[in-house]
């Protein structure tokens, strides 16, 4: 029985700016939170308002703030999160999680990871403090070649995701899964070396499914398991979402059809029809190996695509150190 934990949304966000819910407002510009000063807010999603901040030495930092707005209420101005009764169950749960989950991920020191600086509770929610980069998201990378014409090179794609995929195996060490790998979630620095960013599906925390606390996964990118198949999730749930996310590279950008979609209906061509010629079999190979439905006809372990991505013979590996 595969154990794994999931990490609760941790990255940046290059993402335009989403205003706050009338009922759940962002934290103001000039707010104090320990050491650091809010400057602006850089996204909301359904678990997290994300920011722009300084420390004390003006260093740049991007702050995470644990705020599901579907369960909480935030006035204009305050710090603290109004929590209904029915609600403070579910909103401590994953306040819990977010915590616990945070000091596992700060464990991991890996230059393709998102530094995680420091983290606390305070104010009845909890903050991550995350390295701030400087770059542009893999997403944005292909939209402007798309804009230009020009298809994303191999080489340039076998030496982004060899880095990812050293950064996505120390995380699976700790037996954590990241489960919205996609894009958006790649940053490229600017001398082009990733980072992976915002490890997502805060549902996923200690204890095991809360469903009151919803479902993160980003339909074209997530494996089967993870919109209800019934199999468990593993080291090969990430896995099927970076073959989808090589196949939308040489696709322009262009989200492949939901799991769910391929399930009844043959609405994905492989890789290797689609592109032969274009690229290498080897590659192409990979992403259709990648992106099979049956968790079983997927690679097990990210040492796999490693070791085809440099060249090597393709092996699936057991890691043992997944078992409980």
């Amino acid at each position: 029985m595969y154990k794994m934990k999931a990490l609760p949304s941790t990255g940046l966000s290059v993402e335009s700016a989403m205003s706050s819910s009338p009922e759940c407002h962002s934290l103001p510009q000039g707010f104090e939170f320990d050491s650091y000063r809010i400057d602006h807010l850089l996204s909301q999603g359904g678990f997290s308002f994300v920011y722009l901040a300084h420390d004390a030495a003006g260093t740049p930092v991007v702050i995470k703030e644990y705020l599901p707005a579907h369960l909480v209420h935030r006035p204009a101005g305050a710090a603290e999160p109004q929590i209904p009764p029915e609600s403070l169950g579910s909103f401590n749960r994953g306040l819990r999680s977010f915590l616990e989950e945070a000091r596992l991920l700060a464990r991991i020191r890996h230059p393709n990871i998102v530094a995680v600086l420091n983290f606390a509770k305070a104010n009845r929610t909890a903050y991550l403090v995350m390295r701030h980069e400087t770059g542009q998201t893999l997403e944005t990378h292909m939209v402007d070649l798309r804009k230009r014409g020009v298809a994303i090179d191999e080489a340039f794609l076998r030496l982004v995701f060899v880095r990812l995929l050293s950064g996505l195996r120390e995380v699976h060490k700790e037996k954590l899964l990241h489960l919205d790998l996609k894009p958006a979630n790649i940053f490229l620095r600017q001398d082009g070396n990733p980072v992976l960013l915002d490890f997502g599906a805060a549902r996923w925390g200690l204890g095991g499914v809360d469903n009151s606390l919803g479902c993160v996964y980003t339909p074209g990118f997530a494996a089967p398991e993870q919109q209800g198949s019934g199999e468990p999730l593993g080291p090969w749930t990430d896995i099927y979402a970076i073959g989808a996310t090589l196949y939308a590279c040489l696709d322009g950008g262009v989200i492949p059809p939901a799991a769910k979609m391929r399930a009844n209906n043959p609405a994905l061509e492989p890789a290797q029809s689609r592109w032969a010629g274009r690229y290498s079999l080897q590659l192409l190979e990979l992403i259709d190996w990648c992106m099979q439905l049956a968790i079983d006809r997927r690679p097990q372990s990210v040492h796999a695509l490693q070791k085809s991505l440099n060249g090597e013979l393709l092996e699936i590996v057991d890691p043992n150190w997944f078992q409980s």
